[in-house]
């Protein structure tokens, strides 16, 4: 069982090895696997930063930049924007992105790990990481840089796969994730171990209330939570208020 444990835990630890090797098609088996819903999460993340006219947004877990272009495109008045990724691939593929759009100029991508983000401490006014907390090993160490990045009363918004609270909902959905996510996943990208990978995180992470315990435990106020399409996904938001 304590190997078990300890597998999973380094697991978490290389996670970015798996999308340095599905960078190429992972925006694709994203709007395919989530039946483009991926499109609504990131405009409703968006629509929750607080739409700050002197926002300066850090995007941890960026990958290939699909959810700070979105912050980009629907909340605007960025005077400063950052994308943080561990994965070399998923950052360039990222940059190759942002020339395409224009926006090579207005946004900098930066290699480095949530755990301990190469920035300023309170540098930022806004925080947002999508589908990348369940990935690291100590989720609550993550939380606590996140919070001493930000400056006072700054906010951190936190998209993440959960589970519905409807039993029936939440059997069909294990199934899904299961069965047919890791088989489409191997068809499209050729990696059937990165699907499996992404069912288990899903299943054992904590959603719902018990993450709101672990933001609490890092010493964000005023948590709530967003329960999106059914409750597969859930948005979090936090304030970091000065003791």
């Amino acid at each position: 069982m304590e190997n078990d444990q300890g597998n999973y835990i380094e697991e978490k630890r290389n996670a970015w090895k798996i999308f340095d090797r599905i960078y190429k098609k992972y925006d694709l088996l994203n709007h395919l696997l989530s039946l483009g819903f991926d499109f609504h999460w990131r405009k409703k993340l968006s629509s929750l930063t607080g739409r700050k006219k002197d926002g300066m947004l850090l995007d941890l877990a960026t990958g290939t930049g699909d959810v700070l272009f979105s912050l980009i495109k629907h909340s605007g008045g960025f005077t400063k924007v950052v994308g943080v990724d561990m994965s070399f691939n998923m950052l360039s593929h990222a940059v190759r992105k942002s020339v395409k759009r224009g926006k090579s100029s207005d946004v900098e991508f930066v290699l480095g790990d949530a755990n301990s983000i190469p920035v300023k401490t309170g540098s930022f006014n806004i925080a947002t990481m999508a589908f990348g907390i369940r990935n690291i090993s100590e989720p609550v160490i993550a939380l606590m840089d996140i919070y001493r990045i930000l400056e006072n009363n700054g906010r951190v918004l936190i998209l993440e796969f959960s589970l519905p609270e409807n039993k029936f909902l939440k059997r069909v959905h294990l199934f899904y994730l299961r069965y047919f996510l890791p088989v489409i996943g191997k068809l499209i990208s050729g990696d059937i171990e990165a699907y499996r990978y992404l069912n288990k995180t899903i299943e054992v992470f904590p959603y719902g209330e018990q993450f709101i315990k672990l933001m609490e435990k890092a010493g964000f106020t005023d948590c709530e939570k967003f329960p999106l399409t059914m409750g597969i996904v859930t948005i979090y938001k936090g304030i970091r208020t000065n003791g």
